[in-house]
């Protein structure tokens, strides 16, 4: 089993930088890929970023290239997504998520449907 706890959100202005952070506890969660998801208003939930288990291997949305970054610390199993620039658009409730891929040749995903752990949320605001 995997606890995951988000923190780091709040209400920033455009241009702004925030980092929101991803405490996980749970024996497995070091053999896990992690993403960052987020959910604006009325709109699904959609995939900002993911990291593999070791942290060397990652992928960004379209939106978040450029401007965010995912990290990992494997000794403290926390989980960062540094944001940059932020944006309006970029207003949402963040959730860290992490999934048991079981493979050595898929390390990471996109597929929100393969993430079976889920945080909370952090709500993140960005004024114009």
């Amino acid at each position: 089993q995997v606890q995951l706890v988000e923190s780091g959100g709040g209400l920033v202005q455009a241009g702004a930088s925030l980092r929101l952070s991803c405490a996980a506890s749970g024996r497995t969660f070091s053999s896990c890929a992690a993403g960052w998801f987020r959910q604006a208003p009325g709109k699904e939930r959609e995939f900002v970023a993911t990291i593999d288990w070791s942290g060397g291997v990652t992928y960004y949305a379209d939106s978040a290239k450029g401007r965010f970054t995912i990290s990992r610390d494997t000794a403290k199993n926390m989980v960062y997504l540094q944001m940059n620039s932020l944006k309006p658009e970029d207003t949402a409730v963040y959730y860290c998520a992490a999934a048991y891929l079981g493979s050595s040749i898929v390390v990471i995903t996109t597929n929100e449907d393969e993430y079976g752990y889920w945080g909370q949320g952090t709500q993140v605001t960005v004024s114009s």
